[in-house]
């Protein structure tokens, strides 16, 4: 497998990143995500860039919108100066976290409307938010729709009290069906999010959660597998010997299910993690990713994907924050916000092609996997003799994971790349 990009080492707070050739992106959609790094807890397992009231030192939730708007407003002015006007208006937009409906909703609407005004939106574009079900309600939800949102999505993670507390989630189950039926009525589109092979958790309780989603017969579910990651507390629960590590072979038994069951209620796969009741239920943003389509990542830690570039913002609040701060120089001009970045080469991107679009329903192009591999032939056959492809739609030229391909969906990968 080819070696990752090569990152910049000499980039600095502040600096812009270049996107390179704006004919690179001509046939590629836009999207933008809007990182809310703010949390009430920290769960245990969670690794991601979020930050409770008291690890703020200096930054506020409170001054978190104005901010963005002007990263907003710088990404405007560096893409029409690299050549990327007219603006291309945005096809998705996700409010991710973090929770970011922690932010009062009149904040989210806000932030959407500079990111509408700025770039314009598809005229069937999908708007989707996070949110804890613990503290959204029917009005809460009732002024994302107005605003534009289109869809909202539930941390769930579980059904049972039991899995929640060694997640260290601090919403109440009962919860969770109150605030979909919530969206439902206000016409959101809906998802909810469960986590399976928490420590201990057995297949019967990972059978009752997916039972209580399946029950509240919202438009998406995503099942994800549980990761310890390293530095996290749940790492060093597991490392003392607290909590017992996850079983990979129950792990496995879990994603069956999890498909069996879905399956059976009406759900389709199109993502090794996701189901959707339909195709125009999938998420229209997670396939934005899959498909290496250009987004701006908006906020702490967020990162991004322009043309032939990736970069990623200052993690914490306070440094995002100072980064964009007007320059002492000229108040109307703000710093770049990223830390970093690397330049993808055209055979890192057709490598990442493929390990990404073998990821979905749609599957790749087994012509796209003879130009990466000249082995193609001898592997796929031995994929369908091993059962991890679908051998008929081989046949049609298109690779696609068989529920086994999926659970074994990195070794397929390395064997199509060869």
């Amino acid at each position: 497998m080819a070696s990752l990009p090569i990152s910049d080492s000499n980039f600095t707070l502040g600096q812009a990143p270049l996107f390179g050739d704006p004919a690179i992106s001509a046939d590629r959609t836009f999207h933008a995500y809007v990182h809310i790094p703010f949390c009430r807890v920290r769960c245990g397992y969670c690794d991601f860039n979020t930050y409770t009231a008291t690890e703020l030192r200096g930054s506020s939730q409170a001054g978190l919108a104005s901010v963005l708007q002007r990263e907003i407003a710088f990404a405007k002015t560096e893409l029409e100066t690299q050549g990327f006007a007219p603006l291309r208006p945005a096809t998705s937009v996700f409010f991710g976290g973090g929770t970011p409906t922690q932010l009062p909703a009149s904040d989210l609407a806000t932030i959407l409307r500079d990111l509408r005004t700025t770039f314009g939106f598809a005229s069937d574009a999908e708007i989707t938010t996070e949110a804890n079900p613990d503290n959204v309600d029917i009005e809460y939800l009732s002024a994302l729709q107005k605003a534009g949102f289109t869809r909202v999505s539930f941390g769930m993670q579980s059904a049972v009290a039991e899995v929640l507390a060694t997640l260290e989630r601090s919403h109440q189950p009962a919860n969770v069906p109150a605030a979909l039926a919530a969206a439902k009525k206000v016409g959101l589109q809906n998802s909810v999010d469960l986590i399976y092979g928490a420590p201990g958790e057995t297949l019967q309780q990972w059978r009752t959660s997916l039972e209580a989603a399946i029950e509240m017969q919202p438009d998406h579910i995503s099942a994800y597998s549980l990761i310890v990651e390293p530095g996290t507390k749940l790492a060093r629960q597991i490392a003392r010997g607290e909590l017992p590590e996850p079983d990979e072979d129950l792990q496995a038994d879990k994603y069956e299910l999890a498909d069996e069951l879905l399956s059976a209620a009406g759900y389709q796969w199109y993502e090794v993690s996701n189901w959707s009741r339909s195709v125009e239920t999938r998420s229209v943003h997670n396939l934005a990713y899959w498909r290496s389509q250009d987004w701006w990542g908006f906020g702490p830690g967020a990162h991004s994907h322009i043309g032939e570039t990736r970069w990623w913002n200052a993690k914490h609040p306070a440094t995002y924050q100072k980064a964009l701060s007007a320059s002492d120089l000229d108040q109307t001009l703000v710093n770049s916000p990223a830390v970093g970045s690397e330049r993808i080469d055209s055979k890192t991107r057709w490598i990442e092609k493929l390990l990404l679009e073998a990821r979905i329903a749609d599957g790749l192009s087994i012509a796209d996997v003879k130009v990466a591999n000249s082995e193609a032939n001898r592997v796929i056959s031995q994929l369908i003799a091993d059962k991890l492809i679908d051998a008929a739609l081989a046949l049609r030229g298109r690779i696609v994971l068989t529920l086994q391909g999926r659970l074994l969906a990195d070794y397929v990968v390395r064997e199509l790349l060869g």
